[in-house]
């Protein structure tokens, strides 16, 4: 009988669960086992190709040690880190905050702080799988264009110049407060746009009105959509690993060596248990395989810049590669930064900043939504259910609202690069994201432990990039194995919402101000929406699949929202999306079964027992 991959998925766990139930906790003395070990041999070639499939160390719901947590979830930590930091960086120039070393690290340690948070609240209550929060450049887009709008133009240097001669002869209090109203008063303005624009993501999530698209949302929309999320960095790698390709490659390198070549080797560890020291073999390899590779390239970095062999003078190629370019943000960085809502004032409210805003919103809503796909898959999980997918959108518009009160110039959503860690690592445990998340709570208020990061050289960076949003535009593409691929009509929707999402954002980006409608604002949320590459490729993508005739077995709608409906055989694994603590109450009374973001949402007579 020939079985689809789904079927063998399914297959695979229930196999996997008759040694360690799926989801389960791992043995009791933390040493993991890969499926492939555990699974009994079968006579059925399916489910051996599934066993190999499904290589997972620690699964979604899995319990690893605590030091393992901790080790892991730095790991992504550091993983997230350029992203995060790339947003106050990029946003201290228009906030005139450039040469201001003082507020950027008050600005690092506010992001992360509320990336913590934010993570928590996803990892626990929003779709519970192991997705990283963190700024997102959907919203830089519109931010930036708000502040170049001209009452929002920084001071002019000369300006600037006699306020710091004023500041170092007699700082007063008063004179503190006024340098710092250039930029606290441009916050605020971005702090009142996030806030009020965020409700749209509340309202989609808490109404339902993302799981009733989503019932017209194939793999042939989801597909492209996670896809562009990869293929759309490819200039920002690129920029990054530009700065010396020999160190990229390194890096690429030892990446590769470790998550791979070196994947099914375990080291010898010992461990003290019941009251004698014994020896185990541990994948050691395989789960910090980025950690090491970015480790590694960094230490020769480090070396070829104590020796001096990288060169000493910005203008020539390869002097990105050191590690003392950025080594003065240590020492301007504060011991201890504790923030707190409201820290920059009341935030203001303009219509103009809200609608610009909010198509950043809407963009950041589609990423997600791929996102929260990508994750399931590379995290050992079922397809997110409709009530899981309206929770997590509406909980991240709670971060952005949470955000927005901090005082991070920026929103939140989730971070595609950590997705991508997990099918590198092979490690999806929730348990290790919500240790991320405490740790960039612990990490974001001592503020030079965060800024010793910021010297890892962009050639390193660049080298993880090329692995990681490549490991991202490969997991959409495997979206496909649900449609017919020699269908003309699957073939000409894929590529054209595929080459759409490249050429029109592309085109913006080399027009600017070619969109002159009049109305800013209109401007506004058509350049954000049409330089937004994920969301012209799943527009395309979903318009295109719904008003084009074609059959469900042809565009893959049977296997693909069984799954998303949880219809499948596997409805067992349905528990891993529960709210904690909940699920008793919300069976119990009947109202909450009409409440589209909770897990009994028209699904209680489905459910089967925990």
């Amino acid at each position: 009988m020939h079985l689809t991959s789904e079927e063998r998925i399914e297959l695979g766990l229930k196999e996997q669960g008759t040694v360690n139930p799926a989801f389960g906790s791992k043995e009791s003395d933390g040493q993991p086992q890969l499926a492939a070990e555990i699974v009994e041999p079968h006579t059925e070639a399916p489910e051996e190709t599934e066993d190999k499939c499904i290589d997972l160390v620690y699964s979604l719901n899995d319990r690893p040690p605590w030091y393992l947590c901790i080790l892991l979830g730095f790991q992504h930590y550091i993983l997230a880190f350029g992203g995060i930091i790339a947003v106050p960086l990029i946003l201290a120039e228009p906030l005139c905050i450039k040469d201001n070393n003082v507020a950027k690290s008050q600005l690092i340690s506010t992001i992360f702080f509320v990336s913590g948070i934010c993570t928590l609240l996803q990892t626990t209550v929003g779709t519970r799988l192991p997705i990283l929060q963190g700024g997102t450049f959907s919203f830089i887009t519109p931010t930036l264009a708000i502040l170049a709008l001209p009452k929002w133009q920084c001071p002019a240097p000369k300006a600037s110049a006699m306020l710091s001669i004023q500041l170092q002869n007699d700082t007063t209090p008063l004179q503190m407060e006024n340098s710092d109203e250039v930029w606290m008063s441009r916050m605020r303005e971005i702090q009142g746009a996030i806030l009020v624009s965020s409700l749209l993501q509340l309202v989609l999530g808490f109404s339902g009105l993302v799981g009733v698209v989503l019932k017209y949302i194939g793999p042939l929309a989801i597909a492209p959509t996670i896809n562009l999320i990869g293929l759309s960095l490819f200039i920002e790698a690129g920029k990054k690993s530009g700065g010396h390709w020999g160190i990229a490659a390194l890096t690429v390198a030892l990446i590769l060596l470790f998550s791979q070549y070196l994947s099914k080797v375990d080291v010898p560890m010992i461990a003290y248990k019941d009251k004698k020291w014994t020896v185990f073999q541990y994948p050691l390899f395989k789960l910090f395989s980025a950690l090491f590779g970015m480790c590694g390239a960094w230490l020769v970095c480090f070396l070829l810049t104590i020796f001096d062999v990288l060169p000493s003078k910005s203008d020539e190629y390869g002097f990105s590669a050191r590690t003392d370019i950025n080594i003065n943000a240590v020492a301007n960085s504060p011991w201890f930064h504790v923030p707190y809502p409201g820290q920059w004032g009341m935030p203001t409210v303009s219509v103009s900043s809200v609608l610009g805003m909010m198509a950043g919103v809407l963009a950041s809503t589609m990423e997600s939504i791929g996102d929260y796909y990508a994750c399931a898959r590379l995290s050992g999980a079922p397809p997110p259910p409709t009530h899981a997918i309206n929770r997590g959108i509406a909980v991240e518009g709670i971060g952005c609202i949470l955000a927005a009160l901090w005082g991070t110039g920026n929103g939140t959503t989730s971070y595609s690069q950590n997705i991508a860690a997990l099918g590198i690592t092979k490690v999806g445990s929730r348990l290790v994201l919500q240790m991320t998340g405490i740790l960039m709570i612990v990490l974001g208020i001592f503020g030079k432990f965060g800024a010793v990061f910021i010297t890892i050289p962009d050639p390193v960076i660049g080298g993880m990039f090329l692995i990681m949003f490549g490991m991202i535009a490969a997991v959409g593409i495997s979206n496909l194995q649900y449609v017919d691929l020699n269908s003309s009509r699957n073939l000409l929707i894929l590529g054209f919402s595929t080459f759409s999402g490249l050429v029109l954002p592309t085109w913006f980006h080399s027009n600017p101000g070619i969109i002159d409608t009049g109305i800013k604002e209109l401007d506004q949320v058509i350049v954000v929406l049409f330089t937004t590459h994920m969301f012209i490729g799943g527009f395309f993508g979903f318009i295109l699949d719904n008003t084009i005739p074609g059959t469900d077995k042809e565009r893959g709608i049977h296997s693909w929202q069984d799954k998303v409906r949880n219809e499948g055989k596997n409805t067992c694994d349905q528990s891993c999306y529960d709210i904690p603590l909940c699920i008793g109450v919300l069976e119990r009374f009947r109202c909450f079964q009409y409440l589209p973001f909770l897990p009994s949402y028209k699904t209680t007579q489905k459910r089967t027992p925990k």
